[in-house]
């Protein structure tokens, strides 16, 4: 062990035990000390530390790391998804989201960044598939105000669709006054690319968005289809594009990125074959054996390197203002649920229970009122 002169030193095995440095953690780095201690000692109290670097970094700096990694993991917000996932999602992961077309990826990206938005860290939306204000329509549509976000700048898009049209002026002007409206708040929030197949050029424009919002171990990344942008390039470009987003924004800046892609059936293709690539894998589904004539929603987490993992198929739908809700499947009829007599009557309410109309969305005016 090391004493404030550096020298090596050593204590009594007896010692170490009652002390209870054989369990203790840097008083740096907060990782396990796995060896023989590196002591410092100030103030008249002696501080113990994994390794001589460790050691030195204290007497050069201000401050110690406070948590166990806990910078290193975050919790999604998404219910089911944290469910399968106790101790978060490690930040530098990149996480493909797979879905089926009815699956609603698109609400389960807006939660993703609503969460993020709520816990203070910032939010960048990379968008192919419609312009930025057609996404702020989705948080809308669940009753979640991103408005404020937009103004403050915690949130901002890199526009990667608007390019298709040659009069974009044209396509504001078509608007109604509630998006012109909405369109306001995006303007000065979005960072549009020129040509989206210029990978060099959507690197750039990603990259300059995050240093905007000083994204680093905070916040997320969103990509709306990996497939719309695998439409745009060559599959080796494709391919080389996500590499490059995995290390440069999850491996180094420590941002979560959500990429969505949609299933190919032939499962040939740009993004088929990811797996082996990607950190976490969210699986979305439509299972119709659950319930005769109807599809239901399903979620799973099938992979998240890192971290404790509990796959499991997860019913779900969703509700403004809630989000993603789970769902219990209960078996009979739901008659057999419904208790006879007054404690049923006064459950189902007065005016159910009389089968009043007007509960029923009819009025004095409605077609089965009397006149």
């Amino acid at each position: 062990m090391t004493g404030e002169s550096g020298e090596r030193r050593e204590i009594p095995v007896e010692t170490a035990a009652d002390e209870g440095t054989a369990q203790r953690r840097c008083d740096y780095c907060r990782l396990p000390v796995s060896g023989d201690p590196f002591l410092l000692d100030h103030d008249g109290e002696t501080y113990a530390y994994c390794s001589a670097c460790c050691r030195d970094a204290v007497q050069e700096n201000d401050r110690v790391f406070t948590q166990y990694h806990g910078f290193r993991r975050t919790p999604t917000g998404v219910g089911p998804i944290d469910e399968s996932l106790p101790q978060g999602i490690p930040r530098n992961s990149l996480v493909m989201l797979t879905d089926l077309a009815g699956t609603r990826t698109e609400a389960i990206r807006a939660e993703l960044v609503w969460r993020t938005l709520q816990r203070g860290e910032p939010a960048v939306v990379v968008s192919f598939l419609e312009p930025p204000v057609s996404v702020v329509q989705e948080f809308v549509t669940l009753d979640w105000n991103v408005l404020p976000y937009l103004e403050s700048g915690q949130l901002r898009f890199v526009d990667a669709f608007t390019y298709r049209m040659e009069d974009r002026d044209r396509m504001y002007d078509r608007l109604n006054d509630w998006n012109t409206h909405l369109a306001r708040f995006c303007e000065g929030a979005t960072t549009r690319v020129r040509d989206p197949s210029d990978t060099s050029e959507l690197q750039n424009r990603i990259d300059d968005s995050l240093e905007r919002l000083d994204m680093q171990d905070q916040g997320v990344l969103v990509v709306d289809s990996l497939n719309e942008f695998g439409s745009l390039v060559q599959p080796v470009q494709a391919y080389d594009f996500v590499k490059d987003l995995r290390a440069s924004v999850a491996k180094s800046r420590f941002v979560p990125v959500y990429a969505s892609a949609t299933v190919v059936n032939d499962g040939e293709g740009f993004p088929h074959d990811l797996d082996y690539m990607v950190d976490g894998i969210v699986e979305l589904r439509l299972n119709d054996e659950l319930v005769d004539g109807s599809l239901m929603k399903q979620v799973r987490v099938r992979k998240m390197s890192g971290v404790l993992n509990l796959p499991k198929w997860v019913l779900y739908e969703y509700t403004a203002g809630e989000g993603i809700v789970t769902i219990e499947l209960h078996e009979g009829p739901p008659d057999d649920e419904i208790e006879s007599g007054p404690e049923a009557a006064e459950s189902v309410g007065p005016a159910e229970a009389a089968g009043d109309p007007a509960e029923d969305g009819t009025s004095d005016g409605g077609a089965g009122s009397e006149t």
